[in-house]
Order: C-alpha cells, then structure tokens, then sequence
C-alpha cells in the first residue's frame, strides 16, 4: 500500500473508529447511553454509524491536506450540494432509533423528579467539562439514559417505546427543548450579528502574527474555487445551504456530539469537516465561530441558539458578503 494511500484511507478511517469507541466509552461513563444500548449489537451498530459518518463528513478530507487539489465542481447538481447534511441526518436518526425504538427501558423510567444527582462516581459527570450540560439529570447506569440537552422542557424523559414519549425523548436528547423558542432564536440572532466581530479579530491576530514571523507569503492571495462557485449559485439556494448548515450542523455537532465527547473534541471534528474549502487560514475563523457556537448551547442549554446564529452568519456571508468582496476582487471572480 502506497502512502498517500495510506494516508487518504486507513488514517482517517482510524481517526473515526478512535472517536467513535471514544464516544462509546464516554457515555457508558456518564450514564448517558440509551436503554437500546444494552443490546450489544444495537450499541455496536451505532458505533459503527458514527464512525462511518465521521470518517466520511470530517476525516476524509485530511488526506488531500496539504496537497493543494482543487475540488472539482464542474460536475456538482443542487441535490448533491445537500447530500453530507442528509447523511448527518440519517446518522442521528439512526443512533436515536437504534437507542430508543422499540425499548422499554429499565424502572426508573422517566427518573422521578425527587431522584438524587449522583456525586462524582456514581455514574455522573464528575469534573467533566461538559457537567454544566447534563442539568443534573445524569442519573447513571447503562440503559437509563438521559437528556444532555433539556432546558426548561421538563426532565426530557419519556418511555423509549413510541409515541409521544419518544418524540419527547428525540427534542430532548439533541438540544430542542426550550422554555421560550422565539427568545432563544432572538439570542442567537444578536450573537451571530456579534459573531462578525470576533472572528475578523480572530482573522486579524493571526494575520499579523503570521506577518510577524516572516510568513506573509502563506496568507490567501485568493479565494478557493468553492468560494466564487458558490457566490454564483441561485440566492434561493444559497438561503437552502444557509437553513441547512445551521439546522443540520447544530444538531449533529452541538445537539448530538457536544455533550457526548466535549466542546473541544466536537469544535475540532467541526473544523475538519470543512477541510474540504481548500485554504487553511480560512479554518481560524470556522473555529471561532464553532467555539462561540460551542459555548451559546452550553449557556442556553438547548441548540435553538446556535441554529439562529449560524443560519444568520452563513446567509449573511453569502448572499452580501463573498459577493461584495469578489466583485471588487475582480477577475478573481470568474478564476
């Protein structure tokens, strides 16, 4: 096998088995896994699907790193332009109906209000960074499983056997519980209007720091192709990517990795999964702004937040800012 081989397929495919058993072992910890999970080859298909999901949507790209290959998109249809947020989809359904479907979980179930939070130990969160997250609902124990994210929506419980309980246990398991949905929007709108300001800091101190250590000549000279390519595409598609990065990627990244494997590891998988533009100076902003994101759902305690703020920040960017700045870029627009 050749290294670049190598390197585009066995890395990224142990990168993703790693974070998936990773996940794996973390919530068994925590208390967190789903009652369905006491099956083993529920618990084991499940891995599986987060680690294929991985190695596809965020792991994959680290081969081509470095190598400077342009994507080509002569070829690309609208549909296709939604497929990765399709499978981040089918992914979690999956995972959830594969840990809830067809379950009736082991008595407490949903825990009684009065239950006690386990001290660290006893199935708890302990000193992890994520505990704010847990709401003192982790109750521990494999097949008890808990809402990581259930702000204000009661316990998030509800029996895994169907029905409206389930549906219950779906909002509640990937951040859409919330006592006042417009007001959590209308936070995240304020944040992503704010969010421009932190990450042309963020652009800036790295810049300079870049020029200060001799390096101006790694810095963008151009826009990747991606960038003027999706700058032409029709504005109701560029509205579609907009909606579907902010409700897709929220969910998976924030809603279903985020409390499960912790806010560093969850923002790094964020940034891998946009290798894919082709410059890496452009992943300091990606970061910043997944950070921000990050820390909106650990605040507020529900992903509507950070659907807001993202939504509003990639529309923005497409549909006023990549264009303003390539037209007056010039020829680079049509390179």
């Amino acid at each position: 096998m050749s290294i670049e081989l190598f390197l585009r397929l066995v890395v990224p495919a142990v990168l993703a088995l790693a974070v998936a058993f990773s996940m794996d072992r973390l919530c068994e910890r925590r208390g967190l896994l789903p009652p369905g999970f006491r099956e083993p080859w529920r618990r084991a298909l499940a891995a599986a699907l987060v680690a294929l999901i991985l190695w596809v949507g965020a792991f994959s790209s680290l081969g081509s790193a470095g190598q400077g290959v342009e994507p080509d998109l002569s070829g690309i249809t609208t549909p296709q332009l939604f497929f990765l947020h399709f499978l981040l989809v089918l992914t979690i359904l999956l995972w959830f109906l594969l840990g809830f479907a067809g379950v009736r979980p082991s008595p407490p179930w949903p825990p009684s209000p009065a239950s006690p939070t386990p001290s660290p130990g006893e199935g708890g969160t302990g000193n992890s960074e994520d505990e704010s997250m847990v709401l003192g609902e982790n109750q521990g124990g494999e097949g008890r499983a808990v809402a990581p994210l259930s702000r204000g929506g009661g316990r998030g419980g509800g029996r895994g056997d169907g029905g409206e309980g389930l549906f219950r246990q779906f909002l509640a398991q990937f951040g859409f519980l919330a006592p006042n949905v417009p007001k959590e929007i209308g936070i995240g709108v304020l944040i992503g209007i704010g969010s421009w300001g932190a990450v042309l800091l963020a652009a800036l101190l790295v810049a300079g720091l870049v020029i200060l250590l001799g390096g101006e000549d790694s810095l963008p000279q151009e826009p990747p192709a991606l960038i003027p390519w999706i700058a032409a595409l029709p504005v109701g598609v560029k509205i579609l990517i907009s909606l579907s990065a902010g409700v897709v990627e929220e969910t998976f990244f924030r809603g279903f990795l985020q409390p499960r494997i912790g806010i560093f590891l969850s923002t790094l998988l964020f940034v891998f999964a946009h290798f894919s533009y082709g410059q890496p100076f452009m992943l300091v902003g990606i970061g910043t702004l997944s950070l921000i994101y990050a820390f909106l759902v650990r605040w507020r305690q529900n992903i509507w937040p950070a659907i807001a703020a993202h939504t509003l920040f990639d529309a923005v960017q497409l549909l006023v800012v990549i264009p303003i700045v390539l037209d007056r870029m010039g020829p680079v627009a049509g390179s």
